[in-house]
């Protein structure tokens, strides 16, 4: 008889058995590819430090401002001086304190509204504006220009001097004052009581410069 039992015993041994077939494979990483991929991480380490170390010096020489936005240095007495040569009057330059910032102070040419005039503008203490316009030669086209077509509301005394009130309705309001040869426009949407208190600093400043004096035949018509 023939011996069958080899390949049987063959055959068991070629069979894996349950606990070999159920461990992972564990892939093998070539030691080169390992060695690129390694390198691969350490350069974008490397190059993320260079990057943070060229823009931190720009960072530290640019600190953040501690003042909240841009405040401009307006010198409204230098700009209204060199303005008065071609105004014909000593502008108005009011001290109003430190809380009124003038953001702009200028001589502007008569061109949309057709009268020449000084003009400031200021931020107020509650963050509100006024513009301050001045000019010797106003004409009621050029006030209803200046006011917004506002209607007469009333008066407001500010400064000893009785202010005509001007109200839109809509948070602008003007107050206007002709006063020893010139006429001035406070316009904005700042509240009353801020309106008085840079009107009497401009009553102030008109009373301290010298009266507009102008010819009758160089007075605008109506």
């Amino acid at each position: 008889m023939q011996d069958q039992s080899a390949p049987s015993s063959r055959a068991q041994a070629s069979t894996p058995s349950p606990a070999t077939a159920s461990q992972p494979v564990k892939p093998i990483i070539p030691a080169a590819a390992a060695k690129r991929a390694n390198a691969s991480v350490i350069g974008m380490i490397i190059a993320l430090l260079v990057s943070v170390a060229a823009f931190l010096p720009i960072v530290l020489m640019n600190p953040s401002p501690k003042s909240d936005g841009f405040r401009p240095n307006i010198d409204v007495s230098a700009v209204a001086s060199n303005a008065k040569g071609v105004a014909g009057f000593t502008p108005v330059a009011p001290a109003a304190g430190d809380t009124f910032r003038p953001n702009y102070a200028r001589w502007a040419a008569a061109s949309g509204t057709g009268v020449a005039a000084w003009e400031v503008g200021y931020v107020t203490p509650k963050e509100k504006f006024i513009g301050l316009t001045q000019t010797s030669k106003a004409n009621p086209t050029w006030l209803v220009q200046q006011t917004k077509s506002a209607p007469v509301t009333g008066t407001r005394n500010a400064g000893g001097r009785e202010w005509e009130l001007h109200d839109t309705g809509k948070g602008e309001k003007s107050m206007v004052l002709a006063y020893r040869g010139s006429t001035v426009v406070l316009a904005g949407d700042a509240n009353l009581e801020e309106f008085a208190v840079l009107a009497a600093a401009v009553v102030k400043s008109l009373e301290s410069n010298p009266a507009v004096t102008v010819s009758p035949s160089a007075s605008p018509a109506p």
